[in-house]
């Protein structure tokens, strides 16, 4: 079943159905209950009645129990014999003796020789018919059947006990039939059974419907999503509905994704087209000037040459490492002395113009983690960076911070305006538009510095320093 909506319905009609079959059953129960204890109550009351004569010591065969085929009646005496019964009772069970035919018992008001107590004593005491009672203890209830007159029903059966004058002690069964509750219960379950399949009927209508008005939003974005796919055309952007649900917020963040593609499209589209034009006037020129070499050896220009391949070589390696960065590559894990690091790089740079001032701790100063050729990558471009712009001063300090270290170099160039701080990270940045291209880099030293900062858990940062020049701020994290 791959449609939402389909197995939403199925869900919601198989949680109701379950809901309402539980629930029926319940009412079911409650409602047998209730009507079986109300035959329970009208079989206790007749057994009463009829257990209140034979306190009185009404004769067995004068019993008044009523309706016969309402409240079919059995007493029986200690000994478990059936002593009396109402009239036209052929059959009967559920009262612990299914016979119905009276066997021989002392009367009530008689001795145990079956002949009346009525001599007078000398001093004249008698039988007190007043003597027997009834007793006042919850009756035992049961179920069962009784057959009267060719009738056979199901009953509900209590039983009371009565003592009569002679104290004999008789147990009376009445019973109350159970056809109304029978009835009753059938008739509920028939009406529930027949509204069951109208009800899971409306609750799956109901459900798709409903789904289907809240999925359409969903369907309206997998539909833009389709055309952005099939065009290519990353500016469109798909409907956000009004509502504050989960559908909306999946809609932004679809726009947000969107957006952030649409970004990376272009941003790597800048980069090809920039790192196209950058890479066209190190070739060219080493063509023509190859050119030139083969069709005149004395005209060749090998310095120039070898300039150019030097420049070549460093802007493939450029793009080489970006592009690693670019793809998620994860730095190194080496333990590194950020000071000595940093005296190691200043002491390999013979060709510059103005001397780095350095400042750093001896052996023992702050550490990082990392990778060690992309550290001393950043470390070199901020360096090379400041070559570029200085007048007369650049300068390396390293010092330990909380949590990391700190590496900062300064110059006393132009410095970076305010509000190209963020800028002059971005690849292929050059502000100095009146800076020739050969004088230059080609815009990628900060970007990397940058990026690689970031990759390594830290952060790299511009501000002027003083007056004049710049000064770039490297922070990473310590060891952990």
């Amino acid at each position: 079943m791959r449609s939402v909506r389909a197995r939403a319905a199925l869900g919601a009609t198989v949680v109701v159905a379950l809901a309402l079959v539980a629930a029926g059953l319940a009412a079911l129960l409650v409602l047998r209950a209730n009507l079986t204890g109300q035959a329970g109550l009208q079989a206790e009351v007749a057994a009463r009645e009829a257990a209140g004569q034979l306190a009185l010591d009404v004769p067995y065969d004068k019993l008044e129990t009523g309706d016969e085929e309402d409240h079919p009646v059995q007493v029986t005496d200690e000994d478990g014999r059936v002593v009396a019964v109402s009239k036209d009772l052929e059959a009967i069970s559920g009262t612990g003796t299914d016979r119905v035919t009276p066997q021989p018992s002392p009367a009530p008001g008689t001795g145990d020789d079956g002949d009346r107590d009525d001599d007078d004593d000398d001093d004249g005491a008698g039988t007190d018919p007043g003597r027997g009672e009834v007793s006042t203890e919850d009756p035992d209830f049961g179920n069962g059947t009784a057959t009267v007159d060719g009738e056979s029903a199901d009953y509900r059966f209590a039983s009371v006990e009565a003592t009569n004058s002679a104290g004999l002690t008789l147990t009376v069964h009445a019973g109350a039939p159970l056809a109304a509750e029978q009835r009753a219960v059938a008739s509920v379950r028939a009406a529930m059974l027949a509204a069951l399949p109208v009800v899971l009927l409306v609750v799956a209508g109901v459900t798709w419907l409903v789904t289907r008005r809240a999925l359409r939003p969903v369907e309206d974005i997998r539909r833009e999503m389709a055309a952005i796919t099939a065009s290519e055309d990353l500016g469109r952007r798909v409907p956000e509905p009004g509502s504050r649900d989960e559908v909306a917020r999946l809609a932004r963040t679809t726009n947000e994704t969107l957006t952030a593609l649409e970004a990376s499209v272009d941003r790597q589209r800048r980069f090809v087209a920039d790192a196209s034009h950058e890479l066209r006037s190190p070739i060219a020129s080493l063509r023509t000037q190859l050119e030139v070499g083969a069709a005149h050896p004395e005209l060749l220009d090998v310095p120039g040459a070898v300039a150019d391949t030097v420049r070549l070589q460093a802007l493939a390696a450029d793009l080489l490492l970006l592009a690693r960065l670019d793809a998620g590559e994860r730095p190194g894990s080496v333990r590194l002395d950020l000071g000595a690091l940093v005296r190691e790089e200043v002491s390999q740079r013979t060709g510059d113009r103005i001397a780095v001032a350095v400042s750093v701790p001896e052996p023992g100063g702050p550490e990082v983690t990392g990778s060690r050729g992309q550290l001393a990558r950043v470390i070199g471009n901020l360096l090379d960076n400041a070559e570029r712009h200085a007048v007369g001063s650049v300068a390396v300090a390293v010092r330990g911070a909380r949590g990391g270290a700190v590496l900062v170099v300064t110059d006393d160039g132009a410095g970076v305006p305010e509000a190209e701080r963020e800028r002059v990270f971005e690849r292929f940045v050059r502000l100095d538009d009146a800076r020739a291209r050969d004088d230059g880099g080609a815009g990628l030293g900060l970007a990397i510095a940058r990026d690689v900062a970031v990759r390594h858990g830290g952060r790299l940062t511009v501000a002027g320093a003083g007056e004049c020049g710049a000064r770039f701020e490297l922070w990473l994290p310590g060891p952990r």
